[in-house]
């Protein structure tokens, strides 16, 4: 496996590279992660399943399309390929250990910055994956129909594949049939998200600069991005300061942070299991008295 890892790396820097040091790096609950050097070059790998290649060239691609915005830092693809057993997605090495925490504005201003980011449709030229789950990237002119079908139908959908039926597909269906009322006078622009912006998935460089990773890129609602970072916490007051600063949220945010929170929270029951499953139909529950 490190023999091709290393083959790829000379191939794609055209520099001469062997593994000489490999080190597990723990963290990941997806992939497994290591950093890999020769002794003057070090690179972080992650490794999965053959049929993982896809989800790898997906990550890269996402990597590449946040870099090209030149606002905010993310690790520099190198390659992706695979051997025998395993495909892996070999990055820079980006040293996090003992640095000072990330500047918190430096972070919010950056990310409204590659918020206005746009392009014409909603969705992404290719699918990629939300942790392990596939995400349905298909581009529409309809935000809406977007999030109903591509992102809450679609969890729905492979909940019940997964034996998930019942209160929560009913309520489900519901709130889907009344989606539209949540956008009544708001229309938000296509804005290139990470798409999967936890506590987990940004940290600082040697330097003092945010650096975001894992992404699972689409442009939607910038809104989206927001709310996941207030899923699970892990984001200083200051962070929101900067942010609204640079580009306010629009009125009806509280409110539409629980819809797109429910995505993730849907994609956890499918990943993790029933200890979701309260939580999701409880969201579910809320926002239809929201809705009306």
């Amino acid at each position: 496996m490190w023999q091709a890892i290393g083959k790829a790396i000379r191939v794609a820097t055209g520099e001469d590279f062997v593994a000489r040091k490999c080190l597990a790096i723990r963290g990941g609950c997806i992939n497994s992660t290591y950093s890999v050097e020769d002794g003057a070059r070090r690179f972080f790998v992650k490794l999965n399943r053959v049929s993982g290649l896809s989800m790898f060239e997906a990550e890269a691609d996402g990597l590449r399309e946040i870099a090209a915005t030149g606002v905010i830092r993310v690790p520099n693809p190198v390659c992706t390929g695979t051997d025998e057993d395993s495909a892996f997605l070999v990055l820079e090495y980006i040293d996090f250990s003992s640095v000072r925490k990330v500047r918190a504005e430096d972070l919010g201003r950056q990310l409204a910055d590659m918020h206005r980011v746009s392009a014409t449709q909603y969705g992404w030229r290719r699918d990629n994956t939300i942790g392990a789950t596939s995400q349905i990237n298909s581009p529409t002119d309809n935000w809406p129909e977007f999030w109903r079908d591509r992102r809450l139908g679609s969890q729905l959908a492979l909940a019940a594949s997964n034996g998930y039926g019942g209160a929560l597909q009913r309520k489900g269906e519901r709130l889907l049939s009344r989606l539209d009322g949540f956008f009544a006078g708001y229309a938000p622009l296509p804005s290139l998200l990470h798409g999967d912006l936890w506590g987990g998935n940004y940290a600082c460089s040697a330097a003092g600069d945010p650096v975001i990773f894992d992404p699972a890129v689409y442009y939607g609602d910038r809104e989206t991005d927001l709310a996941m970072t207030e899923l699970f916490s892990g984001f200083p007051a200051a962070f929101y300061a900067a942010y609204r600063e640079v580009f306010p949220l629009e009125s009806g945010y509280h409110v539409r942070k629980a819809l797109y929170n429910l995505y993730h929270i849907l994609n956890h029951l499918n990943m993790f299991g029933e200890g979701y499953l309260g939580q999701a139909e409880g969201m579910i529950e809320k926002l239809l008295s929201e809705a009306g």
